[in-house]
């Protein structure tokens, strides 16, 4: 075999074999969705799934000011991990901050979630907690059949 065929016979698999490994990843990725409150949205019908999200965009432009700090104490951690001398507590002071805009906006949308959840129907409340269960780690029970 000449050398210019197997260089372009190792090219092509290389290319098959990421092309292949890329696919798979994007199937594995594809396949976690849909299995927290806030993505569990997206499986209500139009016009729930609208409010839905419509409510969870006021959660979050109310927020704005928490979201910023967050994002700034994060900013601010890293930059202390790349000191030469590492700070402890001036790290540890910026990772709570962090962790409690993360709480603060978190709660904010879980309490926006219940009080849709208390104005929706059965059967928006079934999808929100068949989300639930799946995020704990287990499938929910089959759906009874009537006789």
């Amino acid at each position: 075999m000449s050398p210019r065929l197997v260089a372009a016979s190792l090219v092509l698999n290389v290319f098959l074999i990421g092309a292949l490994a890329g696919g798979t990843g994007w199937l594995i990725g594809k396949s976690n969705l849909g299995y927290s409150l806030e993505s569990a949205g997206g499986r209500l019908p139009a016009a729930d799934r609208k409010a839905f999200r419509q409510a969870l965009r006021e959660v979050r432009r109310e927020s704005r000011d928490v979201i910023l700090d967050g994002q700034a104490a994060r900013r601010e951690a890293a930059n202390l991990l790349q000191q030469p001398t590492l700070d402890t507590a001036a790290l540890a002071a910026a990772l709570e901050r962090a962790r409690n805009a993360d709480v603060t906006v978190r709660a904010r949308l879980e309490q926006r979630i219940v009080e849709f959840a208390a104005s929706g129907s059965a059967e928006d409340r079934q999808l929100l907690a068949d989300a639930l269960l799946r995020r704990a780690g287990r499938q929910p029970p089959p759906a009874k059949k009537s006789p």
